[in-house]
């Protein structure tokens, strides 16, 4: 993304101006992202601020490689933890979980048969173990590749492959 890079370049000499299109390109995202992960709206909005917030920070350790999407979302991921744990909420209900796969309006006709199944979905993606959810969370909810999750979760390529397999075989048998 040619734009992209010529704003990470812009910002990274100081231009904090390129800051606002950065995050018209991806609030919206990396929002989605954080609401999976904090017990509710707000909290994912104060998430997704800081997010861009420590982008400024640590954009002088970015070097360009193509992942800058990467990047973002395993400050994003650093930036949920560390409030979680701030705050150390006990674990989240089910009632708690957000149902950002299956946008609202989207099932405007079927509204409770769309509740039952949101609700199936959040109890079977929690009975999955952490690493496994973030996983079907970055392809599935975040659109993520399999290269682009490996550079966020640290992990070779085949183990999230092989992770995600898994997991979505915990998941056919739970549904």
């Amino acid at each position: 993304m040619a734009r992209e890079d010529e704003l990470i370049r812009q910002l990274k000499e100081g231009r904090r101006e390129c800051l606002d299109e950065l995050v018209e390109l991806y609030y919206p995202a990396i929002l989605r992202y954080c609401m999976w992960h904090m017990p509710d709206k707000e909290s994912a909005q104060d998430a997704t601020q800081e997010t861009f917030l420590k982008l400024v920070r640590f954009i002088d350790r970015y070097s360009h490689k193509g992942q800058f999407k990467a990047f973002l979302y395993k400050i994003a991921a650093n930036t949920c933890i560390d409030i979680l744990r701030r705050n150390t909420s006990p674990e989240l209900s089910l009632d708690a979980f957000p149902n950002q796969l299956f946008p609202s309006d989207s099932f405007t006709e079927h509204g409770f048969e769309a509740a039952e199944n949101r609700q199936q979905l959040a109890a079977a993606m929690s009975r999955l173990e952490p690493m496994q959810r973030e996983i079907v969370l970055l392809r599935y909810g975040q659109e993520l590749s399999l290269k682009e999750i490996s550079a966020i979760t640290d992990l070779p390529l085949r183990t999230v492959q092989t992770r995600l397999r898994r997991a979505l075989k915990k998941l056919n048998t739970f549904i």
